[in-house]
């Protein structure tokens, strides 16, 4: 079974094309599951709107949603459809967030870190002029927010772990036991983890996450799903095989997608 649970739309103001150009890319790709999850709006901001190209207004909330039920319903003879949603993760508006999804039929939500310290984490200038000291407090604080997300029991998925590596691939090497201890932590509360294919766009190349992470993750028993992160339809299941592969040699029997927030096994 293939399956993609990591797509965008034009709401979010920096992807292509719409939810049914999605769905109709992954019939084409030959997935039997297409999970919509576009960026949540930033609740916790005072305007509507706060960032036009990041993430979609409070007031397109309720629309999104509705259109990803509608689409649900209309290709359910053809595709699975999932609603979804990446979910900024603010521990300051945590309870305001979880306030905001209670009353929808998410199948799933994704809490992914896109801001540390005030600062993107794709800012590749954040880095310029730290110490050695400095940039392992910095990725202490990333993974703090990573831990404090699993902890908060709001996300059945937790995205691109390692993410802040995209256009600082020195990153990988910053050493520090956070990286473990979140780990750990992951896989005390079950939540999955995905394997997202978008680092290949970034400066890093590569996927998200590394595979040392990947290993550990393993030991700790965490479940893992697959997400392109497409910004594109193109890029829908893009790479499927390939990580397929990779963690049937690492040593993982089974990857999982999620319907009504539960846990649905699927054999590698």
């Amino acid at each position: 079974m293939k399956f993609d649970l990591h797509t965008h739309h034009s709401r979010c103001g920096h992807a292509e094309g719409e939810i049914r150009d999605y769905i109709e890319a992954a019939l084409k790709a030959g997935l039997q599951v297409i999970g919509i999850s576009d960026h949540s709006p930033y609740f916790g901001s005072k305007e509507d709107h706060a960032e036009p190209g990041i993430a979609m207004a409070k007031s397109e909330f309720t629309h999104y949603i509705s259109e990803v039920l509608k689409l649900k319903e209309e290709y359910k003879d053809r595709i699975e459809v999932l609603l979804g949603v990446e979910s900024d993760f603010f521990p300051e508006h945590a309870d305001l967030y979880n306030q905001m999804y209670e009353p929808y039929p998410f199948d799933y939500i994704i809490g992914s870190v896109h801001r540390s310290g005030g600062v993107s984490i794709f800012n590749k200038n954040r880095w310029k002029g730290l110490s050695k000291n400095d940039q392992i407090k910095a990725k202490d604080e990333y993974y703090d927010l990573i831990r404090q997300s699993a902890d908060s029991g709001m996300f059945q998925i937790l995205g691109h772990i390692d993410a802040m590596k995209g256009y600082y691939p020195e990153f990988s090497r910053i050493q520090t036991k956070m990286v473990e201890e979140t780990l750990k932590i992951i896989g005390g509360h079950g939540i999955a983890i995905e394997v997202n294919t978008s680092g290949k766009t970034k400066t890093v190349g590569g996927w998200y996450p590394a595979d040392d992470i990947l290993e550990r993750a393993l030991f700790y028993n965490i479940p893992i799903t697959f997400g392109s992160d497409a910004h594109l339809p193109s890029r829908v299941g893009d790479d499927w095989e390939e990580v397929q592969r990779k963690l049937r040699e690492i040593g993982f029997k089974e990857w999982v997608y999620y319907r009504r927030k539960e846990m649905q096994k699927v054999p590698l």
